[in-house]
């Protein structure tokens, strides 16, 4: 008796894992029903990710109640394989929290994940794998391929940042004024001996000498300004400061004759000015000095134009008139020569030489503007390490050192001097740009980010930076922004990726070099424009340039359409 209850409990479960079975391969049989739909068509690695959305669409009548199945898209590609999140999905009569399919009316379920992007995912296949489970029995469907490739046209970007100069004040011509003034008696236009002599005078003459005579500077001019104080009748000031600069005119020119200073012949060279009453300069003396009712005065002054009025208004202010009387209007009582020259500096050959045999002989300002003459790295860099020995305080230096390193491929060596810059000039935003561009070659993307956010102003190439940062991170239309005007193939490419097919062409022309990548990207136009013709001009001349196109194009998936043209075949074999 209990060997017959055995039998039919062995019959019973095997009927029941029968039955279970054939529920599941019953729904992996009719797999091929389940539709899906991928969004987009073709995936897109977008900020170093590939994103996906499928919309799954299970059949009336498809979906047993009792079972529940775990869905993975998957990439497939030469290598290796790169899984999706898993998505659950379940029977009516299952107990579980997944997302429950009608078996009568079926269901469409949307799904959603993204993975990091990989170069060999260029050239895969997008499959779904899917389990069954029935109670204790499991079923693994057929994979099924519901897509092609990864569009990565993106990584195009080239990824070289640019550094910005810690720029030399250096001119060739520097413009310099030398001052003197002689002071008159009140209502007199005659110059005293004492003012004649004065060490001011003295100094001045011989700075005229001395300019006249030096094959490194020139005499441009002098400019002769007389003045009136404020004080009396209107007219009878403008007749006596006409009489000073007649008077201190004929002084001026008196010396230069005496020093051989032969400009003194020419009528141009002098230019005369008269003031008749010099309320700026009374107002200016009046600020810097300590009287006590100063800022009385000052209202006075702001007051009233009238010069009538401004002159009894003050009177009137008896306490303080007596000092304006004593400090104030005698400085004003002048006539001021301002003798203009110029500095020339030593010629661009002449740096060039005394950078390479004596630099000792260069303040920092000729040393920094001599490295820029040069076209050699090599020379350059040593002409910045002789500036960073001989000015070791500088930071610019170092930054424009470390510029050159960089620009070399020597990281590690610009990153060291961009640090030392950075020590002496900390937050200096042509410092902080250059700490971004190693950030940015090293791939530390979100410290670049913030390097570039503190080089705000230091020029058009933190925008270029954070233009490459923005396309990296998917953000084209920002990109496109920060690129601005700049017609260069990074920018291009921002518009390429933002769908403004027309201004990236536009770019690319406007370059107008034999640069591989930007046929490469005119080639990448011609496929989403379906321009056959300019697909394959393009990229005959991209790959003829620079033969790694040829791979390049080979497993870019803009030319998925292509892949069987001959042409296509025969640029990039």
């Amino acid at each position: 008796m209990k060997k017959t209850l055995g039998f039919v409990a062995v019959v019973a479960l095997s009927g029941l894992i029968t039955v279970s079975c054939s529920s599941l391969n019953k729904m992996k049989k009719r797999a091929g029903e389940i539709t899906y739909s991928v969004t987009p068509e073709t995936l897109v690695a977008k900020g170093g990710m590939v994103d996906l959305k499928i919309d799954v669409t299970f059949p009336a009548k498809y979906f047993n109640k009792k079972v529940a199945i775990e869905a993975t898209p998957v990439l497939r590609f030469k290598g290796g394989e790169k899984a999706y999140e898993m998505k659950a999905i379940q029977g009516e009569k299952v107990q579980g929290n997944a997302e429950v399919i009608p078996y009568e009316a079926g269901k469409t379920v949307s799904y959603m994940s993204r993975i990091p992007y990989e170069d060999a995912m260029r050239l895969s296949d997008l499959e779904i794998d899917i389990t069954g489970v029935k109670g204790a029995k499991t079923v693994k469907f057929d994979p099924r391929k519901i897509g092609d490739g990864v569009i990565a046209t993106e990584t195009l970007v080239v990824n070289a940042p640019a550094t910005s100069v810690g720029e030399d004040k250096f001119q060739r011509i520097i413009k310099q004024q030398e001052e003197a003034a002689i002071y008159y008696l009140i209502n007199s236009a005659n110059i005293r001996s004492k003012e004649m002599t004065s060490e001011e005078m003295k100094k001045l003459e011989a700075y005229i000498k001395e300019a006249a005579a030096k094959e490194n500077m020139n005499l441009n001019g002098i400019d002769v300004r007389s003045y009136a104080s404020p004080d009396g009748a209107y007219d009878f000031n403008e007749k006596l400061a006409n009489q000073r600069e007649k008077s201190s005119s004929t002084f001026l020119k008196k010396q230069m004759k005496k020093g051989k200073v032969e400009q003194y012949k020419d009528e141009n060279f002098f230019k005369n000015f008269v003031v008749a009453e010099d309320w700026d300069g009374f107002k200016k003396a009046m600020e810097e000095s300590n009287i006590q009712d100063k800022e009385l005065i000052l209202r006075v002054l702001s007051m009233h134009s009238d010069p009538e009025v401004r002159e009894r208004e003050i009177r009137n202010i008896a306490s303080a008139f007596a000092v304006v009387a004593d400090q104030i209007l005698p400085k004003l009582r002048r006539s001021l020569f301002v003798v203009n020259t110029e500095l020339i500096g030593k010629s661009d050959d002449e740096l060039k030489a005394l950078a390479k045999s004596s630099p000792a002989e260069l303040n920092v300002e000729e040393l920094l503007y001599s490295a820029t003459l040069f076209d050699n790295n090599n020379d350059k860099l040593a002409i910045y390490e002789t500036c960073m020995r001989q000015f070791p305080n500088d930071w610019r230096g170092f930054n424009d050192a470390g510029m050159v390193q960089f620009e070399m491929g020597n990281i590690a060596a610009a990153q060291s001097n961009f640090n030392k810059a950075n020590s002496m000039s900390a937050n200096n935003p042509v410092v902080q740009n250059n700490l971004g561009a190693v950030a940015l070659k090293n791939g530390d993307l979100k410290q670049a980010e913030i390097y570039f956010g503190a080089a705000t102003g230091a020029g058009d190439e933190v925008n270029y930076n954070k233009g490459i940062v923005a396309i990296k991170s998917g953000d084209y239309a920002a990109a496109v922004n920060y690129f601005g005007q700049c017609n260069c193939v990074n920018a291009a490419l921002a518009n390429v990726l933002a769908g403004n097919n027309n201004e990236a062409l536009k770019k690319l022309n406007a370059e107008n070099k034999e640069c591989p990548m930007s046929y490469y990207l005119k080639a990448v136009i011609g496929a989403r424009t379906n321009d056959a013709t300019a697909v394959i001009e393009n990229l005959r001349k991209a790959c003829s340039l620079d033969g790694s196109f040829k791979q390049l194009a080979a497993t870019d998936m803009e030319f998925a359409k292509f892949f069987e043209n001959n042409d296509f075949i025969a640029i990039t074999k």
